[in-house]
């Protein structure tokens, strides 16, 4: 027997792109601080992570440096070179794992704030410890979606954007479902209204963008502003009544 959410998925409505964008720039007061807390902590959190990757460079060049501008690097064995892309990569899928509970606690806080409700949401990682598995194999399916669209070259990476943004607000409110159940369900809501959710992505981008602008502060919370359309899209066509 198919589940609820995706018979929920095929009778979804057609959102409204002018009503989503203008009630995401409406909510934005309400939440601002909110999304700070949670923009810094996945930089508290990153910021090491992207020095460890980056360390290795930084000693290369300062030797470089050192030389007088003429770099002679060290001959580096296939050996070095494995495990320092294994590192890479272990460091960036811990800091996947780590976006996907934090980002998931703050549509929590979002729906909480929007509906009025005083629900418990939890910590930030709460997701991570109570669903671990679905967390790992979720980043691990990302990923793999993510390098697949990549070598099939750019017009994969934009039609697999759309699902992708839909897998964390799926899985939040919807704990039930299984990783397998996750990924159809973004496929499919994702696709039934793809036009309007890339260019909810791609406007909230360059809103992103602007924060670039306006110092860092202004891109910690800007960065955040694509969850709050993702948030008003899911709820304008599958919504909460089963939850």
């Amino acid at each position: 027997m198919e589940k609820d959410i995706f018979k929920r998925i095929e009778e979804a409505s057609k959102p409204d792109f002018g009503q989503i964008l203008t009630r995401s720039f409406e909510f934005v007061p309400k939440v601002w601080q909110v999304a700070i807390k949670h923009a810094l902590l996945i930089a508290v959190i990153m910021v090491p992570l992207f020095l460890l990757i980056y360390i290795p460079f930084i000693a290369i060049y300062v030797e470089a440096l050192d030389s007088g501008g003429r770099y002679y690097g060290p001959d580096y064995s296939t050996t070095a070179v494995v495990i320092y892309v294994i590192v890479v990569f272990i460091l960036a899928f811990l800091g996947q794992l780590v976006t996907i509970s934090v980002t998931s606690h703050f549509y929590r806080v979002l729906k909480n704030i929007d509906l009025g409700l005083n629900e418990d949401v939890g910590g930030y990682f709460d997701l991570l410890r109570q669903d671990f598995s679905k967390v790992f194999l979720l980043a691990l399916a990302t990923l793999g979606i993510s390098l697949l669209a990549v070598s099939l070259c750019i017009l994969p990476i934009y039609y697999v954007m759309v699902p992708l943004q839909l897998l964390v607000p799926l899985l939040t409110f919807n704990r039930e479902l299984s990783v397998s159940e996750v990924l159809k369900a973004a496929f499919k809501l994702g696709n039934k209204h793809w036009i309007i959710v890339f260019g909810l992505v791609w406007l909230s981008s360059i809103i992103a963008q602007i924060g670039i602008l306006i110092c860092l502060v202004g891109i910690i919370f800007t960065a955040y502003f694509v969850h709050l359309t993702i948030y008003y899209y899911y709820k304008d066509t599958i919504g909460f009544d089963k939850n």
